[in-house]
């Protein structure tokens, strides 16, 4: 018989989310949302900038401890982490590792896109181009644990995050998919376990409940799975999920939600031909698709990997994301063993091609944003649409997840339009203002402030002026 970990889990979470600062991707065990009041209805770059500072070229999220924000970037070769102060934004320190590698990667991937991870003092930073290295607050190095290189076409995307003792990474490959678990005080492996997944993008979950064992949850490339923290065995796998999942998962009262995307059919290699075949030979080489980084990734990784792309091989790696195009919530419950055996409840079918920005979960409210600027609301119970409309002021590409406080939900738009949303099933944009920066970055909320990285610098916006 399964029993459900609604009682369970609904009380640790949140008391977690109280106790804990945004020290990972997206904040407390990624949910993007932030505890307390006095965030602010509007940003101002004249009213309500506590600080701004300079950063290096990055896409990699703020993360913050008691008295530091942590970024990471990349300039010359060398991949670089970075600590400000949190209070006044001055830089204290930066310490780099020099690129090992230098591999294929979407136009919207970066050397510096990984956001890392700290227990609150030290701080661990992952480099696809490099591996670990962790620093203590003062910009020593504790430890480093070298890695790749990593077989991907598009680069890898998954965050680090803290669990039990370990730091765990989650780098799921066209080829080689793992997770892995090193010791946070020494770097070395404590476990690693090689997956069936192919290349996928999403940050995984920490589910640690009252008297139970704690796992770490993944979801990608199709499946759910759920691994030991301890020895990081694999005790549960479930399968139908979206083929493609850019976003990452979210957990929000015993109930895990999933977005990404699959495709009905292959898609026709005929297409392609007429755009590329430049010599009409009916099969594409390196001259004709250049620096696509989807298709190098065929060509490297399909067939017989001489680069040149048959249709034999297109038509393998379109098979290869076949699947469901949605969003899907499933309810965690434990099955007779006391592994995590989650539940479908509901599914709302849609196109997420192309989506990003992992979704968040607010008040019994799921919200999603598309490229364009387009806001959906869903009942988180039940998958009902609440209401779907465009964020006027910010509409354009998005690669920033949204993220949530004091009533309100946070959205930055690539060209650096950032919109405060008034939270809730008939949601209203309450203000929007054009920083004239890039964002990719997904902001950071902690008492009442909001950290953002743009491509030129990390602010430091307020309710107040004078904070």
């Amino acid at each position: 018989m399964r029993v459900s970990i609604f009682a369970i889990l609904f009380p640790v979470v949140c008391a977690v989310a109280a106790g804990e600062d945004w020290t990972r991707f997206r904040g407390p065990n990624g949910s993007g949302v932030a505890v307390g009041a006095g965030y602010p209805a509007a940003f101002k770059k004249d009213a309500n900038v506590v600080w701004r500072t300079p950063v290096r070229s990055g896409k990699s999220s703020p993360i913050l401890t008691a008295k530091h924000v942590f970024l990471t970037g990349f300039a010359d070769g060398k991949l670089y982490t970075q600590c400000f102060d949190r209070q006044t934004g001055k830089l204290l320190w930066e310490r780099s590792v020099d690129r090992a590698h230098s591999l294929l990667a979407n136009r919207l991937n970066h050397p510096a896109a990984i956001t890392p991870v700290s227990d609150g003092e030290n701080v661990f930073s992952f480099f696809k181009d490099y591996g670990f290295v962790a620093y203590d607050a003062t910009g020593n190095v504790r430890w480093k644990a070298p890695m790749g290189p990593f077989h991907t076409a598009m680069g890898l995307g998954a965050a680090p995050i803290l669990a039990g003792p370990n730091v765990v990474l989650l780098a799921d490959q066209v080829e080689g998919s793992f997770v892995a678990g090193l010791d946070r005080k020494n770097g070395e492996l404590r476990w690693k376990a090689a997956r069936d997944e192919g290349e996928g993008w999403g940050t995984p979950l920490f589910l640690d409940t009252v008297k139970r064992t704690p796992y770490v949850l993944t979801a990608s490339r199709g499946q759910f799975g759920a691994y030991t923290v301890g020895d990081g065995k694999r005790v549960s796998t479930l399968r139908g999920l979206p083929t493609t999942v850019v976003g990452s998962p979210v957990i929000d009262n015993g109930v895990l939600y999933v977005q990404g995307y699959g495709s009905d059919e292959p898609a026709p290699f005929a297409s392609r031909l007429a755009a590329l075949d430049k010599n009409h030979d009916g099969q594409l080489t390196r001259d004709e698709y250049l620096d696509d980084a989807f298709l190098t990734g065929i060509a490297k990784y399909v067939g017989n990997r001489d680069m040149v792309i048959t249709e034999a091989e297109w038509l393998a790696k379109q098979k290869e994301v076949l699947g469901p195009n949605c969003l899907v919530a499933y309810q965690l419950e434990y099955d007779a063993e006391g592994k995590p055996a989650p539940r479908e409840l509901w599914r709302y079918e849609k196109s997420f091609t192309g989506v990003i920005p992992t979704p968040l979960i607010y008040q019994g409210v799921l919200y999603f944003v598309k490229n364009g600027g387009i806001l959906t609301a869903l009942d988180a119970k039940t998958g009902a649409v609440l209401k779907t409309g465009r964020v006027a002021g910010a509409l354009g590409g998005y690669s920033s997840s949204p993220v949530a406080a004091d009533g309100k939900i946070y959205l930055a738009s690539e060209d650096g339009n950032v919109a405060v949303v008034q939270a809730g099933a008939a949601w209203e944009v309450l203000s929007t203002t054009s920083l004239g920066e890039s964002c990719y970055a997904t902001p950071a909320l902690s008492e009442g402030d909001i950290y953002l990285r743009t491509d030129e610098a990390l602010y430091r916006f307020s309710g107040t002026k004078n904070k």
